[in-house]
């Protein structure tokens, strides 16, 4: 597998975690990521560094990325400790 594919493996990987986080559907999450520029921008270039990180982490660093351009999106949903 190439480094590409793997890196699109944890860009899935963090979708679908911080959705089932959120109680709504990897489709939402993709969504606003993409609004935001939040697939190219953030998740592909932390891939080298969060990828080591567990689950937990990877989602609470994609829900601050969310929230810090639109926290209307997370709000209510309780995702944020």
């Amino acid at each position: 597998m190439s480094q590409e594919q793997r890196a699109t493996e944890f860009v899935i990987f963090c979708i679908e975690n911080t959705a089932s986080r959120l109680g709504i559907s990897g489709a939402e999450v993709y969504k606003e990521l993409k609004r935001i520029n939040g697939i190219s921008a953030f998740l592909y270039p932390s891939y080298a560094t969060l990828h080591t990180q567990g689950k937990d982490y990877i989602v609470d660093e994609t829900l601050q990325y969310i929230s810090r351009y639109n926290p209307e999106f997370i709000q209510g949903k309780g995702a944020l400790s």
